[in-house]
């Protein structure tokens, strides 16, 4: 029995355990449309591929196993470039199928044919085209492994619509298998114990890569065996579980943030998982702490981060190695930085519960985290609301906050809290975004209540691209070209089938919140916010603020 290429390929995506395709179909992959059709694989229809681009990437993020989407030719192909870039600067597995024109003919000569493979090889791990229907298992095989090797990322595949459509005899498949990474070398781990030993203030950084599925019960093991107290860049954030006593804050900005007390002090920084596509966390400089680099991958020597040792390999068996080495060894107290704990967190958590309207930043977080049970989803869209969450969200399970630090784009909100959904769907999830960044992937609201998902939505509405008005009246620019209207969202919620809200008062947040999710369903909460705690907090308390005398 012959088989078409495009049977292949989804025989192949399912050898690789796919169960969900994200993406917009057009005429040059109606072959593959097809092939999905009988198959055990759901076509989930977004409404824009940058979208799909983004849930599959979010998959990609919450599983460690690639999420895949599709698109056609041409401009489909160039609508995933932003959820390509999300995904290779974040560290995402992801597989894109587009189509492409036939490759033996040109009938239509280049009619709305680009070089996509091309396009797509900066943004990727790998970018290549399908030119025989014989080659796919091992040409999708590979494309996985690609995908989901450290560091992962994205992975192109380009399907021809002739490649697509050529018959051939059933071609076996190539099973997944096992791929064991490395630990650090023994010499790595001895240099980086006898460093730790020696210092007095030692602090650990959780970065990033630390954010590896399955990985947190091995980082919280190391940070409760070794008593150090840590900190975490944005991405990092719930890495390790909550409820040590050691969690000294997280570095939403790059200096002189209530957590650089304790930065500005360590004399040596275990950086776990720093990938330096994150903002920095901290500046390396002269005179400042030693650091120990702890990753996947070996340190990307930078400007502002230069490690003066490494220790490169599988983190979570080598971090275990590295406690044993420490174990017995450290003294209660070890790091003299724990002193500063209370007063970071309380400054962090200051006018928390205040009660003006609109909402400000500080009340937003602490509600939110009281709607939000531990195992909840909250998924950032890319505002000035993320640098609030990053500071004041405690978190207390892994991966229950989601952001982007590193392309840092608009519009994967509320993408990445609908694929969340479908992932678990038994968990509260929670979009937040701001009005700019809503309205870039609104229509998606139509694809979340057509998959009937229970979501809610929540909108911070302030007629602006707020984080960029925030800089430019920092710099001292006059208050120009970011602001804008905004629709009812009461009212276009409910266009697309949704139950819409709008906060009148800040009391009403909370109530508001649990009613939406305890209804069921697609809901958005419009909330107007008050950014003027930006200037006041983020810039002249830090600047005024005079450093606490050294602990004793």
């Amino acid at each position: 029995m012959v088989m078409k290429g495009s049977d292949l390929l989804v025989a192949a995506l399912e050898n690789e355990g796919i169960d969900r395709i994200f993406g917009v179909p057009g005429e040059e992959n109606l072959e593959v449309v097809e092939s999905l059709r009988t198959s055990s694989i759901e076509l989930v229809l977004t409404r824009h591929e940058q979208s799909a681009a983004f849930m599959a990437a979010t998959h990609g993020r919450l599983t460690g196993r690639p999420g895949v989407c599709l698109a056609t030719l041409g401009p489909g192909a160039l609508n995933l470039v932003t959820g390509a870039a999300y995904a290779h600067l974040g560290a995402m597995p992801m597989v894109m199928i587009t189509g492409q024109k036939a490759i033996m003919t040109a009938r239509q000569a280049r009619f709305q044919i680009v070089d996509i493979v091309a396009t797509m090889k900066p943004l990727t791990k790998s970018s290549r085209q399908i030119v025989s229907a014989a080659s796919i298992p091992a040409v999708v095989r590979e494309a996985f492994r690609v995908a989901q090797e450290e560091r992962p990322g994205p992975v192109l595949l380009e399907l021809p619509e002739d490649v697509a459509g050529e018959e051939v005899e059933p071609v076996p498949l190539v099973p997944p298998h096992a791929v064991d990474i490395p630990v650090a070398h023994p010499a790595a781990l001895d240099r980086a114990a006898a460093m730790i030993l020696a210092a007095r203030s030692s602090l650990i950084m959780l970065g990033a890569a630390a954010s590896r599925p399955q990985l947190a019960e091995q980082l919280s093991a190391f940070v409760h065996r070794t008593r150090l107290p840590f900190f975490t860049t944005q991405m990092g954030k719930g890495s390790v579980a909550g409820g040590s006593n050691l969690y000294m804050g997280t570095a939403a900005l790059s200096e002189r943030d209530y957590v650089h007390r304790a930065i500005d002090r360590a004399d040596l920084i275990i950086a776990i998982g720093h990938d330096t596509v994150e903002k920095p966390p901290f500046i390396m400089g002269e005179g400042g702490p030693q650091v120990i680099h702890v990753s996947y991958t070996p340190a990307t020597v930078e400007q502002v981060y230069f490690p003066q040792a490494e220790a490169v390999g599988d983190v979570g068996p080598s971090l275990a190695l590295l406690a044993d080495r420490l174990e017995g060894q450290l003294q209660p107290g070890q790091s003299d930085l724990l002193g500063l704990r209370a007063g970071i967190l309380e400054r962090i958590n200051d006018r928390a519960t205040e009660n003006r309207f609109p909402v400000t930043p500080q009340r937003l977080v602490h509600d939110v985290r009281e709607v939000m049970p531990e195992d909840g989803i909250v998924c950032l869209d890319n505002g000035m609301y993320k640098i609030w969450f990053a500071r004041n969200y405690r978190t207390r399970v892994a991966n229950t906050l989601l952001l982007d630090n590193a392309l840092a784009t608009m519009g994967a909100g509320l993408p990445s809290a609908m694929m969340a959904t479908l992932l678990y769907p038994q968990r509260r999830v929670l979009a937040v975004c701001g009005d700019g960044g809503f309205m870039m992937n609104s229509q998606e609201l139509e694809t979340a209540v057509r998959l009937k998902l229970d979501l809610v939505v929540l909108i911070l509405d302030d007629s602006a691209y707020g984080m960029i008005r925030w800089k430019q009246a920092a710099d001292h620019f006059p208050d120009f070209g970011l602001t804008f209207g905004n629709p009812d969202f009461v009212k276009y919620a409910e266009s697309y089938g949704a139950r819409g809200w709008r906060v009148n008062a800040t009391e009403d947040l909370i109530p508001t919140l649990e009613q939406a999710f305890s209804t069921g369903g697609v809901h958005v909460v419009a909330v107007p916010i008050d950014y003027s705690e930006n200037t006041r907090v983020l810039i002249e308390e830090l600047r005024n603020h005079t450093p606490e005398p050294e602990p004793a």
